[in-house]
């Protein structure tokens, strides 16, 4: 049996294990991806990770500034692929290029869907405190992560779990899965399956903002927070005007009466700060204009006291 022809779209370090997938199982006409950013202090343009696997691979990369123009919408009809794989490329397919394909147009998405849809399904399941999650392969319609699903892989998601080591978890299984799915797919063997609507729920981007603590939660919501946005882009919090990154904690449990967001105790290794509902250990903190520290060895310099107040 001759290899399917495909066209893959991706970005960022989670969609490299499925392209390496792809390209062992399947002949690759083109690789998509975003056009190169300006990144660091002296603002060079830098390569996706995709397209530099990809030319390590030694495949066709092209990269459009939008990706929905006629000219480029031309070029890919032109290429007839059986099939195009989209993971965690950055934008939006028009319906024309979505019907391109025979066997239509699979996404890798990082939550159990219809759970999670949207940009950063790996923050908010962590930052909701979810116990599980997965990988979904989908048929993509012109909704947001509305397809039809076609197979899925789950995990568990342990308490001190953070966004980037469910991140790496979740970017070796989404290989996996689209192997299988692109086998399916191949075989006629996989029977799509319509989303629940009613079940669904929207992960959207982040900001800046949504990392600002707001300690009169519970000690546990402020723990998921803290691990949901660890490595980006970091809870924090003020204290006498100055603004704290906040890397690792964990709920405790002490008797002590004290309004939230005040420091109650120093430890050897760590500083307890009170929340709405319990209290928050703090084992890793970066100050500002600092690199991040053990919460301990901040103490130990003075950074912080009891009764400092952090908002």
């Amino acid at each position: 049996m001759s290899k399917l022809k495909t066209i893959f779209m991706g970005t960022p370090d989670f969609a490299v294990p499925c392209l390496r997938i792809l390209q062992e199982k399947t002949d690759i006409l083109a690789v998509i991806t975003q056009p190169d950013r300006p990144k660091g202090r002296g603002h060079s343009l830098q390569a996706s990770p995709v397209k530099t696997a990809a030319l390590e691979y030694g495949l066709t990369v092209l990269q459009p500034e939008k990706i929905k123009q006629e000219e480029f919408t031309a070029k890919l009809e032109a290429l007839q692929p059986d099939l195009i794989v989209v993971v965690a490329f950055g934008q939006i397919l028009s319906q024309r290029i979505l019907d391109i394909p025979r066997l239509g147009c699979v996404n890798v998405h990082a939550s159990l869907l219809p759970r999670y849809r949207g940009a950063a399904p790996i923050h908010w399941s962590i930052i909701n405190g979810e116990k599980e999650t997965g990988v979904t392969t989908m048929l993509m319609d012109a909704g947001l992560d509305t397809g039809d699903m076609l197979l899925k892989a789950s995990v568990a998601i342990t308490e001190d779990m953070t966004t980037e080591e469910l991140h790496d978890r979740l970017m070796e299984m989404g290989g996996v899965l689209l192997a299988r799915t692109v086998d399916g797919l191949a075989a006629g063997s996989i029977v799509p399956e319509k989303q629940d609507d009613s079940l669904s729920n929207y992960a959207g981007m982040l900001n800046k903002e949504t990392g600002h603590i707001d300690w009169h939660k519970s000690a546990q919501e402020i723990h998921n927070l803290i691990r949901g946005l660890n490595s980006w882009p970091v809870a924090w919090s003020s204290c006498s005007g100055k603004n704290y990154k906040f890397w690792r904690a964990r709920a405790v449990e002490l008797e002590i009466d004290a309004e939230p967001g005040t420091v109650v105790e120093l430890r050897k290794n760590s500083f307890i700060v009170a929340a709405g509902q319990g209290f928050a250990e703090i084992l890793e903190v970066q100050p500002p204009n600092k690199k991040r520290m053990a919460a301990g060895d901040f103490v130990r310099g003075h950074g912080v006291e009891i009764g400092d107040v952090f908002a």
